[in-house]
């Protein structure tokens, strides 16, 4: 399975706003510049981002977008099903001899608990240098 650009640049959104989570809104532009991405690309992530309740729009002079949640109840899993649809290794696993039918689902079972039990909040307090710091296992 390989994340795309809209999967991780959705994910940064995700977590930039998780960071300012309570602040007054955070526009687009603001998350490009910090993190070097297009506007314009940001703009077409955000939308099924905010249509399937994730992110909600404010509108005006001091606008941009907020969490429509806390982030910790909002998990990885929840942002890339949105923007990458299913989280599956392989298509047509009926199709596949037993053994291997059974690894694809071992897999996919495996990656979809790491990612819906990763949350915003978990991934806005991450630290490079922490100790302490959120382990993924996959």
């Amino acid at each position: 399975m390989k994340i795309s650009t809209k999967g991780r640049y959705g994910l940064t959104i995700m977590i930039e706003l998780a960071k300012k989570y309570g602040d007054r809104p955070i526009s687009l532009r603001s998350i490009a510049k910090a993190n070097n991405l297009s506007e314009h690309y940001l703009e077409q992530l955000v939308t099924p981002l905010r249509n399937a309740g994730l992110v909600k729009s404010i509108r005006g002079a001091y606008g941009g977008y907020v969490l429509a949640e806390h982030p910790a109840k909002i998990t990885a899993g929840d942002i890339l099903r949105v923007l990458e649809g299913p989280l599956t290794p392989v298509e047509e696993l009926d199709e596949e001899e037993p053994a291997k039918r059974e690894l694809w689902i071992r897999i996919r079972d495996a990656v979809e608990e790491v990612l819906d039990s990763t949350t915003l909040e978990d991934l806005a307090k991450y630290s490079d240098g922490d100790e302490g710091a959120y382990m993924f296992y996959i």
